[in-house]
């Protein structure tokens, strides 16, 4: 076999290489340093004091920089009237926990499908 096909067999298989050095404790942990997750950073809002992440909108109030962005009460009522119109939806059973319970109990209960041989 001449060495281009060896080479190329080689760079078919990928990187079969072994590793010979091998990283310490403290090189690994150097490298690992800047993967620390930082803590949240919560500033109050000038308009209703409330906290919120900073660079965001405020959950409260819907201000960002000194403008609001967010209807807040539009969208309160609007998921308000979503949530009414899902109670008032006529399927009772989503509501109830016994029901649900009830639907778990039938599903579990079902035989499990049997393979039939093809003639």
């Amino acid at each position: 076999m001449g060495k281009l096909a060896l080479f190329s067999t080689l760079r078919i298989l990928g990187n079969t290489m072994v590793v010979r050095m091998r990283h310490t404790h403290a090189h690994t942990a150097n490298r690992r340093s800047h993967h620390a997750l930082k803590g949240a950073r919560f500033i109050t809002c000038p308009k209703c004091n409330a906290k919120h992440l900073m660079h965001r909108v405020c959950g409260n109030c819907g201000n960002y920089r000194g403008r609001e962005v967010v209807d807040v009460i539009k969208k309160t009522i609007k998921k308000a009237a979503k949530a009414e119109a899902r109670k008032d939806d006529g399927n009772p059973e989503d509501t109830v926990p016994e029901a649900k319970a009830a639907k778990a109990e039938k599903k579990e209960a079902k035989p499990a499908k049997t393979a039939t041989a093809k003639k």
